[in-house]
């Protein structure tokens, strides 16, 4: 027997009201009573729906669909990204697109802030990951690992403003390359900065250069200028904006925001305005207060070494040794480096489009132990590929040369020039699927367009 769904409240005051009234006169009478009380009840039952507020179909705010022919383009660059972590040895990885909240707290400085918290689900505090290296720190930890290669594509998701041209979502896809495990020293640095060169090189982006610094170097810097250790990482993170902001407005924040003195905040001018290769380093070595800081003179130590092995893989003329590289994520601890683009692709009517960085990472030996209840530390260092800012310069330039992009992969077309032999078709179709080969099914019109070719030939 089926069940009788209950009616709503407005519904059983229309019914009541009908029954309370006199009955009718008539046959007739009662037939238009019963009409009246359906009437009422199905205008109660509809008038919700009628009543609902209309809202726009669209995607969230810094998020974004991507159609057939931009799947094609994302991918490809994909492949060649992860074609060469493979090259490079590297397993790949995967982990939950949500960690604990306490997994992600105080790992990201003042960004910590544009973390997308989850509501309590069953007992435990959630927020969507961050990035993709607090969750590999945390994989380590929690499978006792002491040596690993990987590489991880994923999407993270940040609570910033969206800049949607620039390449800046709140939900973006990372592509990451991590070594794990104690190696000689600065080898696994200049692999990673190997890496970013291949894959540039590869995708053809133009001239770019590879910014590098050490947080050593950094903390030392601000030593020597006078800066309270425990305001390191906040102006740090001013820093970190020299590439959005001049260094007029970055001297003001840490002035007025970060209360440092304005003569530390000049002597700091001094150094972040230096740049160049080996030859900055060995300066460095001479610089008369700088010097006198042991934790800087390791950095700049390692910093050497590191040059020597770039040289060796070819790329030092793409690295730049920059002193107002700051990088604004807590864990690192060491070696840090940013790709930038020198110029758009310079093809013929093409608009110039800045997007920033477009790969970067560092040395973060701490962090595994943050996760490890003994506190044993992995020495750690990595790299992120930014695939989305990378595909908006992609997209951009494969619009203005009018490129089209082919979204199936279809090898063959099985088509006859007459009807009623549809069994014969599909038979065919099965032999070939089998036999690994891309097929599609007739198209429409695809015979008359095979003769309209053949007659032009």
């Amino acid at each position: 027997m089926p069940q009788l769904r209950l009616l709503p409240r407005r519904a059983w005051a229309a019914l009541l009201s009908q029954l309370l009234r006199p009955p009718c006169a008539s046959s007739s009478g009662a037939v238009h009573c019963h009409s009246q009380v359906a009437k009422a009840v199905l205008t109660s039952q509809l008038k919700p729906h009628q009543d609902k507020p209309n809202f726009i179909i669209k995607t969230p705010k810094g998020t974004r669909d991507l159609s057939p022919q931009q799947m094609v383009v994302r991918e490809k660059i994909l492949d060649l990204v992860v074609s060469c972590f493979k090259r490079h040895g590297a397993k790949g990885l995967d982990t939950p697109a949500f960690e604990l909240k306490e997994v992600l707290t105080e790992k990201y400085g003042e960004d910590s802030g544009l973390i997308y918290d989850l509501k309590d689900q069953g007992g435990e505090l959630l927020s969507l990951r961050y990035d993709l290296t607090v969750p590999f720190a945390r994989y380590l930890a929690m499978n006792k690992v002491k040596r690993m290669k990987r590489y991880h594509v994923g999407k993270v998701w940040r609570r910033e403003s969206p800049t949607m041209v620039q390449g800046r979502y709140r939900e973006f896809c990372q592509c990451d390359f991590d070594i794990a495990g104690q190696f000689d020293p600065m080898i696994p640095d200049a692999e990673c900065l190997k890496i970013m060169c291949e894959i540039l090189n590869g995708l053809q982006l133009g001239d770019f250069l590879i910014k590098v610094n050490d947080r050593r170097i950094m903390d030392g810097m601000f030593a020597v200028c006078g800066v309270p250790e425990s305001k390191f990482r906040a102006v740090g993170s001013s820093i970190d904006k020299l590439d959005k902001m001049s260094w007029k407005d970055v001297r003001h924040e840490m002035v007025a925001k970060k209360g440092l003195a304005p003569e530390v905040a000049d002597q700091i001018g001094d150094y972040v305005q230096c740049h160049g290769g080996v030859t900055l380093v060995e300066q460095m070595f001479q610089d008369p207060r700088l010097s006198q800081n042991k934790q800087a003179l390791e950095g700049l130590e390692d910093l050497k070494l590191l040059f020597e092995y770039l040289t060796l893989f070819g790329i030092s003329e793409k690295i730049s040794f920059d002193l107002s590289l700051a990088r604004g994520l807590d864990y690192y601890t060491g070696v840090i480096y940013e790709a930038i683009l020198l110029q758009s692709p310079a093809q013929a009517g093409e608009e110039p489009l800045s997007v920033g960085s477009v790969a970067a990472g560092g040395r973060y030996d701490g962090l595994v132990g943050m996760f490890d209840p003994n506190g044993h530390s992995v020495p750690c260092v990595g790299l992120s590929i930014g695939v989305e800012r990378i595909f908006s310069i992609v997209e951009q330039r494969m619009k203005t040369l009018g490129e089209r992009v082919r979204t199936t992969e279809t090898q063959v077309f099985v088509a006859t020039p007459q009807k009623n032999f549809l069994q014969e078709r599909l038979k065919l179709i099965a032999e070939l699927w089998d036999a690994g080969i891309k097929v599609a099914i007739k198209r429409e019109n695809l015979v008359a367009e095979v003769q309209k070719r053949l007659s032009k030939s």
